[in-house]
């Protein structure tokens, strides 16, 4: 679904499909006459230069590789009509899909939800290490560029949760929402699905736990603070800097840290128990501030707080690693060194029990300073339970209501 001019624009720009291995030194050989300036034939050969300089302004990522179930990858190379520099930037692209059931089941034994919603597909927020990435690849389309530009909608989520909680069958149990793409994220604005959602979970006293780095969690506070006098809410926010400018590196389409922190304030007043994420804690990058973070956070009234260490599954490892050696190739090295040191020699380690925190010596330290930070500021010291016994499930059209 690459579109890399729009309609009247006559660009001479190929899209060429070569198979992973095949073709690689033709395209080498045709982008090695190019001047220095241009792209760095390694990089085309190995499949990776999908997107030129100027496209992925205000993005995360700069790539656009294909996904691994895939059977091309995807390059581009210029055929000397044009000027590079003038490809047009990706722009985001809505489209719809009409799911069969909203309420994603999982049985990973290191989390603490069985169940979560999501109604979005891919993340305009654009983190450059989401590990959400890899997702998209089931659609098709790249976890890079594709990933933040191109996202999905589920308009009729509201509706499926509703048919699903009324089911005879349906045990309650709290919700996830956003917990792999955010559901606060800038289209939700004008969209309204994640807001929906909630009036169908307070109908039915269903309770939520939202994660999200996002102010607009705030705009909710009408639905999410009666929803909390019942026990049936906690809202996180993600704080990963409090340093603005490497968050809009980092994360360019996410709220700024001073951002969040209001929101975990404006929630707190309003009664709403809120949880600080310094997520992900990414080695010799923001690793300086966990404590700073907590402070910060506990300051706005924060009561609970948690953490996850850097992951880099599947093409996330490509994408961050990029991002990395553009934005601090002075200790790149350096950070990928200390992924490793915390995930057993590999990039990643796919581990349940260890993928979020990792193991070794570094791993143990972040652990510890961020126990001894939250012991000192009274953060985890009374964890809130939400509470499933308000679940009702409203009478149902034909159905004989219950005598009391």
């Amino acid at each position: 679904m690459p579109r890399f001019a729009g309609p009247g624009n006559h660009r001479q720009i190929v899209l060429v499909l070569f198979p992973k291995v095949a073709y690689a030194f033709a395209m080498f050989t045709l982008m090695d006459r190019r001047r220095a300036r241009e792209p760095d034939p390694a990089a085309l050969s190995e499949g990776r230069m999908t997107a030129f300089a100027g496209q992925a302004r205000g993005r995360g990522a700069t790539l656009n590789i294909s996904g691994r179930f895939e059977p091309f990858s995807r390059s581009l190379f210029d055929d000397g009509w044009q000027g590079l520099e003038d490809l047009p930037a990706f722009r985001t692209e809505v489209f719809e899909e009409k799911p069969k059931s909203i309420i994603t089941r999982n049985e990973s034994p290191d989390i603490s939800f069985d169940r979560s919603i999501n109604p979005y597909r891919g993340c305009e927020h654009g983190c450059a290490y989401c590990y959400a990435r890899p997702a998209h690849a089931y659609m098709g389309l790249s976890p890079g560029l594709d990933f933040e530009s191109k996202l999905f909608a589920k308009p009729n989520a509201a509706e499926l949760l509703r048919a699903e909680l009324s089911h005879k069958a349906y045990v309650p149990k709290t919700i996830a929402l956003g917990a792999n793409t955010d559901a606060y994220q800038p289209i939700e604005r004008e969209r309204r699905i994640t807001r929906a959602v909630l009036e169908v979970l307070s109908e039915f006293n269903h309770p939520v736990g939202i994660v999200t780095k996002s102010a607009l969690v705030t705009r909710d506070i009408d639905i999410l603070a009666p929803m909390a006098r019942k026990g049936l809410v906690k809202v996180a926010l993600s704080v990963t800097t409090l340093d603005p400018k490497l968050a809009r590196a980092m994360e360019p389409r996410a709220a700024t840290p001073a951002k969040r922190l209001a929101a975990i304030r404006q929630l707190s007043e309003a009664g709403i128990p809120t949880v600080v994420m310094v997520a992900p804690i990414i080695p010799a990058v923001n690793d300086s501030e966990i404590e700073a973070i907590l402070a910060t956070a506990r300051g706005a009234g924060a009561g609970e707080a948690g953490y996850v260490m850097l992951r880099l599954p599947h093409e996330v490892k490509d994408v961050f690693k990029d991002w990395l050696e553009a934005s601090m190739p002075d200790r790149a090295a350096r950070v990928m060194s200390l992924v490793r040191s915390a995930s057993g020699g590999k990039e990643y380690e796919a581990a349940f029990g260890t993928r979020q925190r990792g193991t070794g010596p570094y791993a143990w330290t972040i652990g510890r300073r961020f126990e001894l930070a939250c012991q000192r500021l009274g953060l985890n010291g009374a964890r809130v339970r939400l509470s499933t016994d308000h679940f009702r499930r409203p009478p149902q059209p034909g159905e004989q209501l219950t005598l009391i």
